[in-house]
């Protein structure tokens, strides 16, 4: 699975996967408590492999922050998490990504960065992602 199947909802916490499509929406189901959810189009979804992060001279997709942090933290979960103080979470992610810009990425998008890679890594989601960016690099 690519991060084109997972799911953030607003109001609803962690991510979700994309299950099956109905009529008016979709099924999801969370990576924390595997609950079900539907999802109609009132709510408001964001699909990962969509979402980028500014830098000082572009966007960079989402897909690759993660790859980074993946590759600073060998695989293995951050030793922060997502509740630490705001200057501890933009300390680590400017390790991560220090070309970042500091006015356009706030807090808590750093938060929520820092929960869904944590997320992923802990359902060992991260390394599918790596297999569809190979793929893509040989098309």
């Amino acid at each position: 699975m690519s991060l084109d199947k997972v799911l953030s909802i607003t109001g609803k916490p962690g991510l979700f996967q994309m299950i099956a499509q109905t009529r008016t929406g979709f099924i999801a189901e969370s990576l924390i408590d595997k609950k079900r959810v539907s999802v109609g189009i009132h709510h408001n979804v964001s699909i990962l492999s969509e979402i980028a992060i500014y830098t000082l001279t572009e966007e960079k997709p989402l897909r690759e922050v993660l790859a980074l942090i993946k590759d600073k933290e060998n695989g293995q979960e951050t030793p922060i998490s997502h509740k630490d103080s705001k200057d501890k979470l933009e300390e680590y992610f400017f390790e991560v990504l220090p070309d970042y810009d500091e006015d356009r990425v706030y807090a808590s998008d750093i938060k929520k960065i820092i929960q869904w890679y944590n997320l992923l890594q802990k359902h060992d989601l991260l390394h599918l992602e790596e297999d569809v960016l190979a793929a893509e690099e040989e098309e």
